[in-house]
């Protein structure tokens, strides 16, 4: 599946490369053959950006999912104002990853904010408080938790599915980020990080904690 926020990329770039390939065929100018092997080289490279694989969902009810496939690049111990005591586990998004972004647990939004800010590199650990940023916060009978898209150097667009008062279920997907960019997700005391610095996850199918 190809997510709906492609169609403005996919469209205008199918377009020109059609249009670049049909006036190549008769004028025969070598310009116009390496435009449109540009172009339609950039089409097929968002074509898979903005690809949407169906993910398997894990049935245990103690699990929290990944939200988002990528590298586990910072796990840190920090406090937070809506979970409070925590572990911050920061993934970072490669160009080439997936960038469908899932829900960690079932629960219900109880706040979404935009803040707006920098656009450095999503590698680096600042990030987290000075790159532009949507926080999203999750409680359910059991915990809290927080999510936090972070944009990236390239990726100049954060995509949000969900609002406060939406009632989420584990698994499904609640946004994107676009060209690279960075997640973090914030997990109290009450849960066990199931993965390492270094780690390769997969949004929705990697366990990242177990409820204890």
């Amino acid at each position: 599946m190809i997510r709906k926020e492609g169609a403005k990329i996919l469209i205008p770039t199918f377009l020109i490369s059609f249009l670049l390939i049909l006036i190549s065929s008769q004028l025969n100018w070598d310009v116009l053959w390496i435009l449109f092997w540009f172009a339609f080289g950039f089409f097929l490279f968002s074509l898979w950006f903005f690809r949407d694989p169906n993910r398997l969902i894990p049935d245990n009810p103690k699990a929290i999912v990944c939200p988002a496939d990528g590298k586990v690049v910072s796990i840190e111990e920090v406090e937070d104002p809506f979970v409070g005591k925590c572990t911050r586990v920061a993934i970072f998004m490669s160009i080439l990853n997936v960038h469908v972004n899932r829900v960690p647990i079932s629960g219900i939004v109880k706040n979404v904010e935009y803040i707006h800010g920098k656009f450095m590199s999503a590698f680096k650990p600042e990030t987290s408080l000075e790159n532009e940023r949507n926080v999203i916060s999750i409680e359910n009978d059991q915990l809290r938790i927080k999510v936090v898209q972070i944009a990236g150097i390239v990726a100049r667009r954060i995509v949000s599915y969900v609002t406060a008062g939406d009632d989420l279920k584990r698994g499904e997907r609640f946004g994107m980020i676009q060209f690279g960019s960075r997640v973090e997700i914030f997990v109290p005391p009450t849960v066990h990080v199931c993965v390492g610095l270094g780690e390769k996850v997969a949004g929705g199918e990697t366990i990242i904690g177990e409820i204890l």
